[in-house]
């Protein structure tokens, strides 16, 4: 959920849907010009008690993060004001509504670049984090602030949307202070291979849920569910959230994208570096010049790359394709998620073979799988088997892609080993969520505190 930091309303009128899918059309690049970018969330909570940082205050802090951070060449971000977000060498530090930090990492040609680039990042927050007396959480789901005890950050578009959820779901607070994610986003070559990758990774996307699944607390205790996260986002708002079943169906393309987004409901608009509240009004309405809250104006591109950032299914088309179902999690399973993905996606004859594995599925066998993966991760059943033996498969055609691409690292190794931490869960069907399951009724003792310990970067 990462914001755009432009004013708002510069450049000429959009006038035809034909622009906003020449936008994503811009998109498509030539193989070797292909990138891999990661994000991934962290919660941040102070060492003395487990609290979760404040924006500001005396104690540990965001906003001291933010600054502390700053000697490492990262250029800070305001809004209002407030240092809301850091820049760097084509990379950015965020903050979602909760206090989450999110690296959006830069576009970077291989995995181990990638790994690397995680790595820097995380013991970059470490040096910070351990002068103010703080630490960060890889998990996807907060295991026991409540909402009243979530700190707010000070992005308007946040209390826009903190607003606007209730009105379209019961669990959108839950999304947006509760939950981390790591996500990957992805390149296409042209119109027909964007179409491809979307239908296998939208497919796909519950598989990644399941291995990844690593939100087993909420509140202090087990919520029944594997990923707590992927729970949520199937009641946050449905109008901008989920499987997508149209790009399943004929007549797919950058177009029909660009009609779907222009049908979500809108959040805001930004005019002079200022959020206008637009909950639940028509872009189509925009484009007519007819929004109510600015009478005869038109959206400019800007807000239609501000408007395709709300919205939020399990794989998302902006320039390039989000993959958008994965748990934070372990230092490793940062980086085994875009090699997941990167495996299936980046070579042909995977992307076939994922292809003929995911074609003959329904939009109810997804449902199923998308269901099935928040509440019992690979144990979960599918088509007489376990999502278990879908992941076995997925894996073993995303490591034979890796290898395909043959970049190797200075041992002269490929990037499938970064998908050596999931080879057990595979083997085995558990999943960190599994693990965390057990020492809570063994050695942790049915506390959740131990976590701020064993699962801390």
């Amino acid at each position: 959920m990462s914001g755009s930091y432009n004013q708002g309303g510069e450049g000429a009128p959009i006038e035809s849907i034909e622009q906003m899918a020449a936008h994503l059309a811009s998109g498509c690049k030539p193989k070797v010009a292909w990138r891999i970018g990661t994000e991934h969330e962290k919660f941040g909570f102070a060492l003395a008690d487990h609290s979760p940082l404040p924006y500001e205050g005396d104690g540990p802090t965001v906003r001291k993060m933010l600054d502390g951070l700053t000697r490492f060449g990262w250029e800070p971000v305001e809004e209002a004001g407030k240092v809301i977000a850091l820049k760097r060498e084509g990379a950015s530090v965020s903050l979602e509504p909760g206090g989450q930090f999110e690296l959006s990492g830069a576009p970077l040609e291989n995995l181990h670049q990638t790994c690397a680039e995680v790595n820097g990042h995380l013991k970059e927050v470490r040096t910070v984090a351990d002068e103010i007396g703080a630490g960060f959480l890889g998990l996807g789901f907060s295991p026991k602030w409540s909402l009243e005890e979530t700190p707010v950050m000070p992005k308007a578009r946040y209390g826009i949307m903190k607003a606007y959820m209730p009105k379209v779901g019961t669990l959108g607070h839950q999304m947006m202070f509760r939950s981390c994610t790591v996500q990957t986003n992805l390149d296409f070559a042209s119109e027909a291979d964007m179409v491809k990758k979307f239908r296998v990774s939208l497919a796909l996307q519950p598989i990644a849920t399941a291995l990844f699944a690593n939100s087993p607390f909420a509140d202090g205790q087990p919520n029944g569910y594997r990923s707590y996260r992927a729970h949520v986002w199937t009641d946050t708002d449905n109008n901008r959230a989920g499987l997508l079943p149209f790009v399943f169906e004929d007549g797919m393309g950058f177009e029909r994208y660009a009609e779907y987004a222009l049908d979500v409901p809108m959040y805001f608009v930004k005019r002079g570096g200022v959020y206008l509240d637009a909950t639940g009004l028509s872009f189509r309405d925009f484009m007519a010049g007819k929004l109510s809250i600015l009478p005869g104006e038109r959206p400019v591109m800007s807000d239609w790359e501000d408007h395709l950032s709300t919205i939020f299914p399990e794989v998302r088309l902006k320039t390039f394709l989000e993959m958008r179902g994965a748990d934070g999690g372990p230092w490793a399973r940062l980086c085994a998620l875009p090699a997941f993905w990167v495996g299936l996606l980046y070579e042909d004859a995977s992307l076939d073979a994922a292809w003929d594995l995911v074609k003959g599925w329904t939009h109810e066998d997804r449902t199923t799988l998308r269901h099935g993966a928040a509440k019992s991760a690979l144990q979960a059943a599918f088509r007489g088997g376990k999502i278990q033996d879908i992941a076995r498969e997925a894996l073993a055609i995303s490591r034979a892609g890796l290898r395909a691409r043959g970049r190797l690292n200075g041992h002269g190794e490929n990037e499938a080993l970064f998908l050596d931490d999931l080879d057990e869960s595979v083997r085995t069907g558990r999943v960190p969520a599994d693990e965390l399951l057990d020492r809570y009724h063994g050695p942790w003792k049915e506390s959740v505190e131990p976590a701020f310990t064993e699962c801390a970067y």
